[in-house]
Parts: C-alpha cells; structure tokens; sequence
C-alpha cells in the first residue's frame, strides 16, 4: 500500500508527510474532508501533526481524491481501535514486545501466541506494525495477567525474533 502512495506523491515530500498522518492514524478521505471513522477531522490539525501549512492538507486531499488508485485506498481506511498497551498496567495486564530480525519472518504471530497459549495466559490484543510505515516494527501482545519472565527465552528461540521485551 506505502509503494503505491509514495508513488503518486513522491515528487511532493509535504504530501507525502500528510499521507502518513492519515495513514498511520486510520484517517480516510471522503467527500473531500477527513474523517477518523465517522468523525470530521479539521486539515488544521492533520497539518500540525505533519509539519505542513494547511493548504498543502487541502492539495494533498485533491490529489488523493484525483488519482483513483489513491483515492480507493483513502476512501476505505478505519481506524484499527483503541490500545489497551498504555492502559495495561493499570488493568494488571500483561504485555510482551517482540521486535523481528526481519517483519516478513513468517510464524512469528503463531509461535508467539502458542507460547502464552501453552502457559495458560489468553491474548485480549494483538498489535503488530506495518514493516513499510515503521522503522522498527514489532508485535505487541497483551494478555489477560502478568507474563513471567521466564518466557522471555521461549520467545527468543523463535525464529526470527530479535528482541523481547516484557512489562
């Protein structure tokens, strides 16, 4: 999906600042505005976040809007919902970042959710990054209970796992 936008817009670094804004937070065009879900979202706001002027939103809302390829992306995004990993400790959930050697690894999500599974701790969210929007993607889970640590070496051995983290 990235590729495609960054391919119609990367002549024009401002827009594509906005396309990740939208992107990244779920926000859809429609009708020539923003929405998150069904809520309008002012071009003010997404051009503070981006670091852009406010008619650059407005150009990059008619572009998306001109170019049917990005417009049928725009048109369908949703917001993927609430996350519950900063509200994890306060609930005595339980939360383990696993950041991949390489995104694409395959089985990743699977081995992960058979260590919890096999430890009796139940997944009330999973979150994983898209490799083409960040950086340094990773998988969160959050569990119903604190994860013991002595997992942690579990989640290590799987294939392709760089990095755990626990809290």
């Amino acid at each position: 999906m990235w590729s495609t936008i960054k391919k119609h817009l990367e002549g024009y670094p401002e827009r594509l600042k906005v396309a990740r804004v939208l992107v990244e937070n779920g926000l859809s065009v429609r009708d020539g505005k923003i929405f998150l879900n069904d809520i309008e979202i002012p071009p003010v706001r997404i051009a503070r976040v981006a670091c852009v002027d406010r008619r650059t939103v407005t150009e990059t809302v008619a572009t998306i809007l001109r170019i049917q390829e990005l417009r049928l992306i725009f048109e369908s995004l949703r917001s993927a919902g609430h996350s519950l990993k900063e509200v994890a400790r306060h609930l005595n959930f339980g939360v383990v970042e696993i950041t991949p050697e390489d995104a694409r690894t395959p089985g990743i999500l699977a081995k992960a959710a058979t260590i919890l599974a096999n430890n009796g701790l139940s997944i009330r969210q999973a979150i994983v990054d898209d490799p083409e929007l960040s950086p340094e993607p990773k998988l969160t889970l959050i569990v119903e209970r604190k994860i013991p640590g002595e997992l942690i070496p579990e989640f290590l051995k799987v294939k392709g796992v760089a990095k755990v983290s626990v809290y």
